[in-house]
């Protein structure tokens, strides 16, 4: 899980830095793949077989990347990135036993800080829950577009999104994903779900409303607007409980 861990670190922040795409191109990919090696290096995973692995896990960060931001230019091959992040991370699980485990100066600093709730963190799971965490905020928003692309719940751009009436997605979104992995992490998995009812409640009135407009006054159908916000907040959803179902691998 070392690895499945340095990977999806490299991710999460590469694509925190996408904004930097505006002033040089390389820039989010550059920052990945810097993380992925201070990582690495940081737990200690500098064997031959950990080096291998490593490879592939760049290997992956880049093609994400690059792949996600085609697709967000081109409008098309959205699934594309998508296989490549999650086929990375089962290939990575399938072979997790080939590398080493994660220590190094993250699992001293581990023993070393007085703080009594990581002492009993090794240093695997203390990096693969903070890269889950990190994959909640912008890779989640990434990875909901890249799905409501593919199945055409998203317009070319320029055209009315059904995202234009439903405002704060983007930030709701992560705060969502985020509660639901700290509750579930606690153990509190009934709250879990009572967020995800909130969610529903909470936008129901603004769906309703809808309905009071016509296509033409609004330019998106109340149906457009509905498969906008139910497959989003399924993959949404996915997102989180398939980050507690790779933490409790851990």
């Amino acid at each position: 899980m070392s690895h499945v861990a340095v990977l999806l670190l490299a991710v999460g922040v590469a694509d925190l830095a996408r904004p930097l795409r505006r002033t040089a191109h390389w820039s989010p990919l550059a920052v990945g793949l810097a993380t992925l090696v201070g990582a690495a290096l940081l737990a200690g995973l500098t064997s031959g077989a950990d080096i291998a692995l490593l490879i592939g896990c760049a290997a992956v960060t880049a093609g994400w990347v690059e792949l996600s931001a085609r697709a967000e230019r081109r409008h098309r091959d959205e699934l594309r990135p998508l296989v490549v992040l999650c086929g990375g991370v089962v290939g990575l699980l399938a072979v997790s036993g080939a590398g080493s485990s994660a220590d190094g100066a993250v699992g001293r600093w581990l023993r070393w800080v007085d703080l009594p709730p990581l002492h009993d963190l090794s240093a695997e799971k203390f990096l693969l829950l903070l890269a889950l965490g990190l994959v909640q905020l912008s890779t989640g928003n990434e990875l909901v577009r890249l799905v409501l692309a593919a199945v055409g719940a998203l317009k070319p751009q320029g055209q009315p999104q059904p995202s234009d009436r439903l405002k704060g997605g983007r930030l709701l979104g992560p705060l969502e994903r985020v509660f639901i992995l700290g509750l579930g992490l606690a153990g509190e998995v009934a709250s879990a779900g009572l967020v995800i009812a909130a969610k529903g409640l909470i936008r129901f009135p603004e769906l309703n409303a809808r309905r009071s407009l016509t296509q033409a006054q609004s330019e998106v159908g109340i149906d457009e607007v509905t498969e906008y916000f139910l497959v989003g907040s399924f993959v949404s959803w996915l997102v989180s409980l398939s980050a507690l179902a790779l933490a409790a691998l851990a």
